[in-house]
């Protein structure tokens, strides 16, 4: 456990747009920060981060809360996980008590996963640096490959012993479980034989880790020629590794992405840490697996602009050269490397030096387009064949880019470079659009519908019983939330009060929970909203302070979320307005005519579903007092006793009364429901 008061140093030292911008990128507008959101795939940003109030939130997709509560979301990282990262980067200590067995017990498998990964690539560095069998054999390959001491501990760089199980056994040793090593892919075991191994013995190892910094997975590299044997194996696919959403190099180049505000997209493991070497920090490398959307997204949340790096050979260039029409497709700005023939990022980097690549990088890249026109027009230009299949290719590619200002220009240059017409290729283009829209195909392969159905946001903390009342419930709450989180504490003039000359002056969360007692609204249908309003209600009645911070920095991620949904706002006005001499009435000078208005909403959806309620049970009612009538006639006409008639003609009659009762709740509702429904639309919001 971690204490309060470390805590409360981590959420004020925790700047929400630092903590964000590890992994996405953002853009100053106004007094608040703008990005595409890292939680739904969008390509027009509405994500919003506000330094002054330290929340995010998302007006696609909904999601918003404060620092710990977006490394909870973005990491899939428990609280006290989330928070150790955020103390991490501040450089504060957390001094935790030890896990009693019970509280041990609790910890789920992700968290037993990732202890497990850690404590594996320690282990494995452990062996490189300090096993004769590592130094011998690890270090010495490192050593050969150019690899300084800096850059294995960088990347966290291991060595996994020849014996076959010595992993196994000394982790087991060590209190760790044999379930958890199969699930991580560290461990096999043969179902035949029960014989467990090392899944990477013998070989040099390459931690993977998460964009925080958490090793989720390991490549391990053989040192030994076999045939039968593969050069590279990877940890396989488990609860906390996704290959397809992972980039090798991430976690040590994200911030230098986002500081230059460029990435630079290679193969391997060693390209990643020689171009890293020479000074190019803002380097990944898609793992030797062919790049994903998934990844794309990765990238496209930190930067717009992406060079990719080839080999000199032209078969790994026509190899490559196929998965970026998923990058230009996701909106990213595509530019192109072509080494020397024969070099790759690891031997160029090694061959030429830091001032030299950085140098050969920031001269030779060249956007895809023209990179692929030109090298296609060289390849088919004695061909009319090819050439007219390369000009079909080279607008297809075009075609997946979805800015119109980009297509123009590129077909521009196009018809430049192949000299040929504009209108041609212009033509070409439209027929591809047409073919699309035909097949049901949008970029990239992907189906898309002719007329796009908007994704709306699903509503947050609605109750399991959805429906329209359950979601104007909710609404209206919301709104009362956000009223008493972002305006408690200011004084207002009393619109009950009639006195005009010296009106009455009290907090405005003072009005609204006096008007709720008043209407016998104790409790708010949404849990979390009830929990707010109670918290805040004791402040009331106690005479506190209302502190929106206490909410947004909430250890439970669901009041988190919820107050910093109610403290976001999705505009802001622009300095037009008062620049012109335009009256605006700002909310806060109308909150006394606001917060009575919201109040009356609120209790008219009650009054109404209390209304709607009664109405059932006055039904049923009447049917069960039908039935008795119809039991007790029968009754009557044979003969019965006196006893049994008398007890049916009580229940009976007890039942009249109640619906009489019920009538009579239903009637006054009904005026009230009346008189409040009047009072709605003088009030503009």
């Amino acid at each position: 456990m971690i204490d309060r008061t470390t805590i409360d140093r981590i959420m004020d030292a925790a700047d929400i747009v630092e903590v964000v911008q590890d992994f996405v990128s953002l853009k100053k507008r106004g007094v608040n920060y703008i990005g595409c959101c890292p939680f739904h795939n969008e390509k027009t940003p509405s994500f919003i981060v506000s330094p002054a109030k330290g929340i995010y939130k998302c007006f696609g997709c909904g999601k918003s809360g404060n620092a710990v509560g977006f490394v909870m979301e973005h990491e899939q990282m428990t609280y006290p996980e989330a928070l150790k990262y955020i103390a991490r980067k501040y450089g504060i200590e957390v001094v935790e008590k030890e896990l009693s067995p019970e509280e041990q017990q609790q910890n789920d498998d992700r968290e037993s996963m990732r202890m497990l990964n850690e404590y594996a690539a320690k282990y494995f560095q452990n062996n490189l640096l300090n096993d004769p069998e590592g130094i011998a054999i690890g270090l010495s390959y490192f050593r050969e490959r150019g690899f300084t001491d800096e850059a294995i501990k960088t990347f966290g760089l291991g060595y996994s012993l020849e014996k076959r199980d010595a992993f196994t056994e000394h982790a087991l040793k060590n209190g760790y479980k044999l379930d958890f090593m199969t699930r991580t892919g560290l461990t096999i075991v043969n179902e035949e034989t029960k014989r467990r191994y090392d899944r990477f013995f013998g070989r040099v190892m390459f931690p993977v880790y998460s964009i925080s910094g958490q090793v989720i997975g390991f490549g391990g590299r053989i040192l030994k020629t076999a045939e039968k044997t593969a050069k590279y194996v990877n940890s396989p696919e488990s609860e906390i590794y996704n290959k397809s959403k992972t980039l090798y190099g991430l976690y040590q180049a994200r911030t230098e992405i986002v500081r230059q505000k460029k990435c630079y997209l290679v193969e391997g493991y060693a390209d990643v840490i020689s171009l890293y070497m020479a000074g190019v920090h803002n380097v990944v490398a898609s793992s030797g697996t062919s790049l994903t959307e998934d990844q794309i997204r990765i990238i496209h949340r930190l930067t717009d602009d992406i060079t990719v790096l080839y080999d000199g050979d032209s078969a790994g260039i026509h190899a490559s050269i196929r998965g970026i029409d998923m990058l230009l497709a996701q909106g990213l700005n595509v530019r192109v490397l072509l080494l020397p023939d024969g070099e790759d990022p690891d031997s160029f980097a090694k061959k030429y030096g830091s001032e030299k690549t950085i140098e050969y990088l920031n001269t030779h890249e060249e956007d895809f387009i023209r990179f692929k026109t030109r090298l296609s027009k060289t390849e088919a230009d004695k061909d009319p064949l090819k050439r007219a299949a390369m000009i079909t290719d080279i607008v297809r590619t075009i075609s997946v880019i979805e800015d119109q200002i980009k297509q123009t220009v590129y077909l521009q240059e196009c018809s430049k470079i192949l000299e040929i017409d504009e209108n041609t290729l212009y033509s070409e283009l439209m027929k591809l659009r047409r073919k699309k829209i035909m097949d049901g195909k949008g970029p990239a392969g992907q189906s898309f519908p002719s007329k796009p159905e908007p994704k709306l946001p699903e509503p947050k903390q609605v109750p399991t019983a959805t429906g329209n009342k359950e979601i104007g419930f909710l609404s209206k709450e919301h709104e009362i939330i956000r009223i008493l989180l972002l305006y408690g504490n200011k004084e207002i003039n009393n619109p009950l009060d009639h006195n005009r000359e010296n009106p009455q002056r009290l907090k405005a969360a003072e009005l609204m929970v006096a008007l709720m007692l008043q209407g016998n609204i104790t409790e708010l249908r949404n849990k979390v909203n009830q929990q707010i309003f109670k918290e805040i209600s004791d402040a009331v009645i106690n005479g506190r302070e209302i502190s929106e911070k206490e909410f947004i920095n909430s250890p439970d991620p669901a009041i988190s979320s919820v107050a910093a949904d109610a403290c976001a706002s999705s505009y802001e006005l622009s300095k037009m307005w008062e620049k012109h001499g335009s009256v605006y009435y700002k909310e806060e000078n109308k909150l006394g005519e606001i917060i009575t208005d919201v109040y009356r909403k609120y209790l008219l959806e009650i009054r109404k579903d209390e209304k709607r309620q009664l109405s059932v049970e006055l039904k049923e009612q009447m049917e069960t007092g039908k039935k008795l009538k119809s039991e007790l006639a029968s009754l009557e006409a044979n003969g019965n006793s006196e006893d049994e008639i008398e007890k049916l003609r009580s229940e009976a009659t007890e039942i009249d009364n109640k619906n009489i009762e019920i009538l009579k709740r239903i009637n006054e509702i009904t005026q009230e429901i009346k008189e409040l429904s009047i009072t709605q639309g003088r009030v503009t919001i």
